[in-house]
């Protein structure tokens, strides 16, 4: 369905990405893991070009690009075949939750008016949100707001939804009920790619774990196999220092 190839990309002398491959079947949930800097963000990034990568081919059912060259058309086909979920939110503080989940389908996508309201109420409703569609992002909380942002991606029924660390601008106790949804999404068979450090979340609901670190994949398995049987020193020592301080926060 959607495969990258040998993804290099730098900030200045910085190199981000060091030649990563990553492939995704339909139905898969791949969480990504490793520490801060390690290039989890920069590589989702640059699957739907908000970042251009130095080097790099993109297959996505019939689309075949280069990460580095794509024409524009060709990065708005893929973007059309994708959701993306951002840290921050991203909504627009002068549209309620309903006008933020329709612009992109009227502004972006040309879907009528009439036909976009009842595709976002829909995308509210599954995000349990229905009942707040007339409120602003000012009057919801952070994981509300977070779940507007889900439903604007589910809206345009995308083939991949890609989530940048979608509870890390969250106060604890609002982490559950995003990562609710997001599990629900999951057992319906939404195809998903997750940058995230909630391991319990990685191990409940990932089909496949990649941990980063350097700009390279070090290890990629079944949640099982990261979690339980990891192959590399350098992933037992990640989750045994992740693990061990979540253990000492309980």
């Amino acid at each position: 369905m959607l495969k990258i190839t040998n993804v290099h990309k730098s900030f200045g002398k910085n190199e981000i990405l060091k030649g990563v491959n990553l492939t995704v079947q339909k139905g898969d949930v791949i969480v990504i893991l490793g520490p801060s800097g390690s290039g989890k963000t920069t590589l989702l990034r640059t699957i739907d070009f908000l970042e251009t990568a130095d080097e790099g081919e993109l297959e996505f059912d019939e689309i075949k690009t280069s990460l580095a060259h794509a024409h524009k058309n060709t990065i708005l086909s893929v973007r059309r075949k994708t959701g993306f979920v951002y840290q921050n939110y991203n909504l627009f503080a002068n549209k309620t939750a309903l006008e933020n989940v329709m612009e992109g389908l009227v502004t972006a996508r040309k879907v009528p008016k009439d036909k976009a309201k009842e595709i976002a109420e829909n995308a509210l409703k599954k995000v349990g949100l229905l009942d707040r569609k007339d409120f602003y992002p000012s009057q919801l909380s952070g994981g509300q707001q977070q779940r507007v942002g889900i439903a604007r991606a589910v809206a345009t029924n995308p083939d991949v939804i890609l989530f940048d660390e979608p509870t890390s601008a969250l106060d604890p106790e609002l982490v559950g009920e995003v990562l609710g949804v997001i599990k629900e999404l999951a057992k319906e068979g939404t195809t998903m790619i997750v940058v995230t450090h909630e391991m319990s979340f990685a191990e409940e609901v990932a089909s496949q774990v990649v941990f980063m670190d350097g700009g390279v994949i070090v290890e990629q398995g079944t949640s099982r196999e990261i979690f339980n049987h990891p192959k590399e020193e350098r992933t037992k020592q990640f989750l045994q220092r992740i693990l061990n301080r979540v253990e000492y926060v309980i």
